[in-house]
C-alpha cells in the first residue's frame, strides 16, 4: 500500500474536539471536495449526498466516516487543541514568553512553551508515518514545517520541512476554512492539490534540469543564436527593466536549455555589463536579428508589456510573437491569478524562485 499524505491542519475546531478527529466541520466537507476534484480522493455519490446532507448541520461522526473510506490520507494538526473564538493567537505570546529558539509565529507572537509538546507530538507522528508528501494548510502549518509564514507567496511549491521533523517533503496551500471566507481561493487550492497529487508518488524533490548560459561574451551569444536558435521551434523571451532600461534578456529555444544577456552590472564601473559601448552596441544587433526574424515564433509571458517595451526602449521591433503565457493561462482559468510566479508554481517543479532572489524585480507580471 502506498504510503498516506499527511494533510497538516492549524488547530482543532468545535466540531474536531466532539470527537477528537480533524477537518470534520464545514472545511473538512469543503477539504474533502477539493481532494475529490485533485483526484487525491475519489468520492461516490453516496459520499456526495452525505456532504450535501451535513453541510450546515455538520455532524462530525457522519463526515469522519466518509474520511475512515480513504486511508491514502491522514489528518492531524498542528495544535491538537481548539483556541478559544478559534483565534490561533491564543498559543502565542511575547518574545520572551515564546519558546527559545523558535520563531514568532506572526509579528511579535511566539508559540508559548506549555505548547511544545503538541509539536514534538506532530514531529512523532510524522517519523511514525514517514510520508511522502505533507501537505500544509494555512500559515500555521507552514511554520511548524519550515518556521516561515506567508502561505500566498509560498503556496503550491514544493519545499522540505526544516523544524518539527526535518527532512520531509511539504507542499503548502491555503486552510479550507480560509476557502469558505474567500471564495476566490478555491481554484488555486485545487491547483495545487492536484500538484500534491503529482508530488505524492515519491518522497524526494524532483527539480527539472537546465542549462543556462550567464554571463556570455559575444562569442558566446553568436554561439547560441547559431546552435540553438536558429530553427528552433519556438522562442521564449523574457525581459527585465529598470525605468527605461532593459537590465537583462533571456532567450530560451526549449524547456531544458537559456541564455540570459546582461546589460547592468552593479559590479562594474559605470553599471555597465559591457565594456564598451561598440559591443554592447553588437550585441543589440545580435538580439535584434532574433527579435525580427518572423520565422522564429515567440512565447512570452505578457508580451504587450516585453515588445512595447523594446520598441520604446531600443526601437527594436518583435516579429513572429505568436504565444503568450498569461493569455493562455487566462483563457483556461479567468478566475486565477496570472503572473508568472503563479504559472511557476501550478504548472512546473520549480522551487519559490520569485523568493530566492536578494534583488526586487521591477518589471510587473501581472
Amino acid at each position: 500500500m502506498a504510503k498516506p499524505i499527511v494533510l497538516l491542519g492549524e488547530a482543532m475546531g468545535e466540531n474536531e474536539v466532539r470527537i477528537g478527529k480533524g477537518f470534520v466541520g464545514a472545511s473538512g466537507i469543503e477539504l474533502l471536495r477539493m481532494l475529490h476534484e485533485a483526484d487525491i480522493l475519489e468520492l461516490t455519490s453516496a459520499d456526495y449526498d452525505y456532504l450535501n446532507k451535513y453541510y450546515n448541520t455538520s455532524d462530525p461522526q457522519m463526515i469522519d466516516c466518509i474520511w475512515q473510506l480513504h486511508p491514502e490520507v491522514y489528518r492531524t494538526n498542528v495544535f491538537q487543541q481548539h483556541p478559544p473564538g478559534n483565534k490561533i493567537e491564543w498559543f502565542t505570546g511575547s518574545k520572551s514568553e515564546g519558546i527559545r529558539g523558535y520563531p514568532a509565529l506572526m509579528k511579535s507572537k511566539h508559540v508559548r512553551p506549555e505548547f511544545l509538546p503538541e509539536l514534538d507530538r506532530l514531529g512523532d507522528e510524522l517519523v511514525t508515518i514517514d510520508p511522502n508528501l505533507v501537505i500544509s494548510f494555512g500559515n500555521t502549518a507552514l511554520w511548524a514545517l519550515t518556521g516561515r509564514t506567508g502561505v500566498s507567496k509560498l503556496r503550491g511549491t514544493t519545499f522540505v520541512s526544516t523544524h518539527t521533523a526535518t527532512g520531509y517533503k511539504c507542499l503548502s496551500t491555503y486552510h479550507p476554512a480560509a476557502v469558505l471566507r474567500q471564495w476566490e481561493l478555491r481554484p488555486t487550492t485545487v491547483a495545487d492539490l492536484m500538484k500534491a497529487k503529482r508530488e505524492a508518488g515519491h518522497p524526494e524533490i524532483r527539480r527539472p534540469k537546465r542549462e543556462i548560459w550567464i554571463e556570455p561574451s559575444l562569442e558566446d551569444i553568436d554561439d547560441f543564436i547559431t546552435r540553438f536558435i536558429v530553427g528552433c521551434k519556438i522562442l521564449s523571451v523574457d525581459i527585465e527593466t529598470a525605468g527605461r532600461q532593459v537590465t537583462c534578456l533571456g532567450l530560451s529555444p526549449n524547456p531544458s536549455l537559456a541564455i540570459v544577456i546582461p546589460f547592468v552590472d552593479a559590479r562594474a564601473k559605470g553599471r555597465s555589463y559591457w565594456p564598451t559601448r561598440e559591443l554592447e552596441s553588437k550585441v543589440w544587433a545580435r538580439i535584434a536579428g532574433v527579435l525580427g526574424d518572423p520565422t522564429i515564433l515567440k512565447l512570452f509571458q505578457n508580451g504587450a508589456y516585453d515588445i512595447a517595451f523594446l520598441w520604446r526602449s531600443m526601437g527594436l521591433r518583435t516579429m513572429g510573437a505568436s504565444e503568450d503565457t498569461m493569455l493562455l493561462h487566462h483563457a483556461l482559468q479567468p478566475e486565477s491569478l496570472k503572473g508568472l510566479g503563479f504559472l511557476g508554481s501550478v504548472y512546473t517543479d520549480e522551487g519559490s524562485w520569485k523568493h530566492m532572489r536578494k534583488t526586487a524585480t521591477i518589471k510587473a507580471d501581472e
